[in-house]
C-alpha cells in the first residue's frame, strides 16, 4: 500500500518506556462492584450486541469453586477454550464435563434450535443467579458468546495468576448476531517479521472482539515468509532481512499450519497474500530468473513502493506462481488466496492485464476464491472475487462498478481501517500518509453507506490493516491496534442502530482495565476517559 518515503525509526526502549508512561504499570485490583456496576457491565459489551436486557430484579451469577462447564457434543472445544480462560485468574478447577448431572450453578454451552436470525454466528446468552447459558447453532456461535460472556465478569477474569474474587456476572439476556459475514484483522508480517508466537498473540487479542478473519501479508519487496519447497531460497534468501535491515525470518510449513489451526480453533480463518506483480522484490533478488535481465537485484530494507515487478513475459513467471500458489493452498483450509495487485507501478497496464488474465484462473484452478486489493478489479475478474478497497475516497469507478455487477466488496479505507496510521503528529509510531486516524475516525462510518455505488448488501464486511514499517515487536502492534481496532470491530459485528459515539466511547473505557490484566500496552487516546 502507499507509504511516505522516509521512516523515523523508533527503537523498542523508547517505545516501551512512552507506552508505559501513558498505560502504566498496573492497578490493585479493585474493591467488589456494587450492583450498578453490575449492571452495567451487562451494557457495556464491545462489539455492541443486538439486544441487551438485563434482569430487572438484579441479581448475578458467581463463579466458585464448584462450577463446572457443561457441554454438549460439538461444544466442547468451546468450553475448553472457555476454561483456559477462567482458571488462571480464578485458581478453580473449572471442569469441562458432557452431561448436565452436576446439580447446576454451572456456564452451560448448548448447540442446538436457535432462531434463525441468529444465522451461523449468533448466540443467546442467558444469566441468573442457577447459572449461565449459551446457545447457539454453531460452535462458531458459542465462540462469540463466550467472549460476550468474558466481558460480563470483572476485569480481574483475564489475570493469568490468581487474583481475588468475587466472580460474578449479572443477570440478564443478551441476543446477538452479526452484521456482516466478514470482519477482519490484517497483519503484514513481511515488512517486519513477527514470530509466531506474536501472530497467536494477537490471534488471542482479536478474537476478544469477534473478528474472524486474519489476513497475512506473508511476501513484500523487504522479506518473503513463508517456506516454499520448490522454491527454497525465497524464505532462506528472500525471508533473511526485513525494514531496516533487521534478521527477518520465516515461517516453516510446520509453523505456518500450527498458526491457521491455532485460529481455527478460535474460529477466524487465515487468508495468505502472495502481493504480484509488484512489491516482489524479495522473490526477485532469490531468484534472477523471475527478472527479465536475468539478474537479481539486491535485497531491500527500505519503504519506498512501486519498483519491482514480476516479469510478464516470461513463461517462468507463472511456473513460479503455480508452484507457490499451489503450496500455500495446500496449507491453507479457508476459501480465499489473497494476490495483492495493488500499487505495481513498474508494470505497464498492458502486461498488468495479462498478468491477471493468466493468474486469476490458477487460483480457481485450486478451487479457492481471489482476494485482492481493489486495483486488480481492472483485470475483470469474476464475481466470486473479492476486492478489497483501500481508498482514502468515498468515491471508486472500478469498486461500483463490480458492486453493480455482483461482487461482494471488503472494505478497508485507509484513512478509517489502517491501524498503522498516526494518532496525531506525536504517535512515536506509525505513518500518516493517509492522515492521522483518532478513535473517533475509526468510528465514524458507516460502511454500509461509505462508497457511493457500494450498498450495504453488496458489503461482505470490513478489515483493519496494520502495516509493519514502523513496528517491531507485540507492544508495536498493541500500541497502533487498540483502541481502534475495536471500533472497527464494532462497525462489523454490531446493527447500525447501536452504532452511538458517546456509548462507545463509554464502552471503550470500561475495556482498559481488562487490556491492562491481558498485557495489552495500549494508546490512551485523549477522547476516552480511562477508567
Amino acid at each position: 500500500m502507499s507509504r511516505l518515503p522516509a521512516l523515523r525509526r523508533r527503537t523498542t526502549t523508547v517505545l516501551t518506556a512512552t507506552a508505559l508512561a501513558v498505560v502504566g504499570a498496573g492497578a490493585p485490583a479493585p474493591a467488589a462492584p456494587d450492583h450498578h456496576a453490575k449492571e452495567s457491565r451487562m451494557t457495556q459489551v464491545i462489539p455492541a450486541p443486538v439486544s441487551v436486557t438485563p434482569n430487572r430484579h438484579g441479581g448475578e451469577f458467581r463463579l466458585t469453586p464448584a462450577t463446572v462447564i457443561d457441554t454438549d457434543r460439538g461444544a466442547r472445544r468451546v468450553g475448553e477454550y472457555l476454561a483456559r480462560v477462567l482458571r488462571p485468574s480464578t485458581g478453580y478447577r473449572i471442569p469441562v464435563v458432557d452431561d448436565r448431572r452436576h446439580g447446576g450453578g454451572g456456564i452451560s454451552l448448548e448447540l442446538g434450535r436457535v432462531s434463525p436470525t441468529l444465522g451461523e454466528e449468533g448466540y443467546e446468552l442467558e444469566v441468573d443467579r442457577r447459572g449461565v447459558e449459551v446457545k447457539a447453532a454453531t460452535a462458531a456461535g458459542l465462540f462469540a458468546g463466550v467472549q460476550t460472556l468474558r466481558q460480563l465478569f470483572p476485569a480481574r477474569i483475564e489475570a493469568r495468576t490468581e487474583q481475588r474474587g468475587p466472580w460474578t456476572a449479572p443477570a440478564g439476556r443478551i441476543v446477538d448476531y452479526p452484521r456482516f459475514a466478514y470482519r477482519g484483522a490484517m497483519l503484514d508480517v513481511a515488512r517486519h517479521f513477527f514470530s509466531p508466537d506474536e501472530v497467536k498473540r494477537y490471534i488471542d487479542q482479536i478474537a476478544l472482539y469477534k473478528i474472524n478473519r486474519l489476513h497475512l501479508h506473508l511476501a513484500d519487496d523487504q522479506g518473503w515468509r513463508i517456506e516454499i519447497e520448490s522454491w527454497p531460497r525465497l524464505a532462506t534468501y528472500g525471508g533473511s532481512t526485513e525494514v531496516g535491515g533487521g534478521p527477518g525470518g520465516y515461517y516453516t510449513k510446520a509453523q505456518y499450519r500450527d498458526l491457521v489451526a491455532y485460529a481455527a480453533e478460535r474460529h477466524i480463518e487465515i487468508i495468505p497474500e502472495i502481493d504480484m506483480p509488484g512489491h516482489t522484490n524479495a522473490a526477485l533478488a532469490s531468484y534472477p530468473e523471475l527478472n527479465c535481465n536475468g539478474e537479481a537485484p539486491p535485497l531491500y530494507t527500505g519503504i519506498e513502493v512501486g519498483f519491482s515487478s514480476l516479469c510478464i513475459e516470461k513463461e517462468i513467471t507463472y511456473r513460479f506462481v503455480e508452484d507457490v500458489l499451489t503450496e500455500l493452498a495446500e496449507l491453507t483450509p479457508g476459501e480465499y488466496l489473497h494476490v495483492g495487485g495493488d500499487e505495481a507501478q513498474a508494470t505497464t497496464e498492458p502486461d498488468y492485464l495479462k498478468f491477471f488474465q493468466r493468474v486469476l484462473p490458477i487460483v480457481e484452478g485450486l478451487g479457492k476464491k481471489v482476494a485482492g486489493w481493489h486495483e486488480f478489479l481492472k483485470a475483470t475478474p469474476s464475481t466470486s472475487a473479492l476486492p478489497q478497497f483501500w481508498g482514502t475516497t468515498t468515491s471508486n469507478a472500478l469498486v461500483a462498478e463490480a458492486a453493480e455487477r455482483g461482487h461482494k466488496i471488503l472494505l478497508s479505507p485507509a484513512n478509517k481501517a489502517y491501524l498503522d496510521m498516526k494518532y496525531d503528529a506525536n504517535t512515536p509510531l506509525g505513518l500518516a500518509w493517509a492522515g492521522f486516524t483518532e478513535v473517533d475516525d475509526a468510528y465514524a462510518w458507516n460502511p454500509g453507506e461509505y462508497v457511493q455505488g457500494v450498498p450495504e448488501a453488496a458489503v461482505l464486511g470490513v478489515e483493519a490493516p496494520l502495516w509493519s514499517e514502523t513496528l517491531e515487536v507485540s507492544d508495536h502492534i498493541e500500541f497502533m491496534a487498540f483502541p481502534r481496532l475495536p471500533a472497527i470491530a464494532e462497525l462489523g459485528w454490531s446493527p447500525w442502530s447501536t452504532h452511538d459515539w458517546e456509548s462507545f466511547r463509554t464502552r471503550l473505557a470500561a475495556q482498559g482495565p481488562r487490556w491492562t490484566e491481558l498485557g495489552i500496552d495500549f494508546y490512551r487516546s485523549p477522547q476516552i476517559d480511562w477508567q
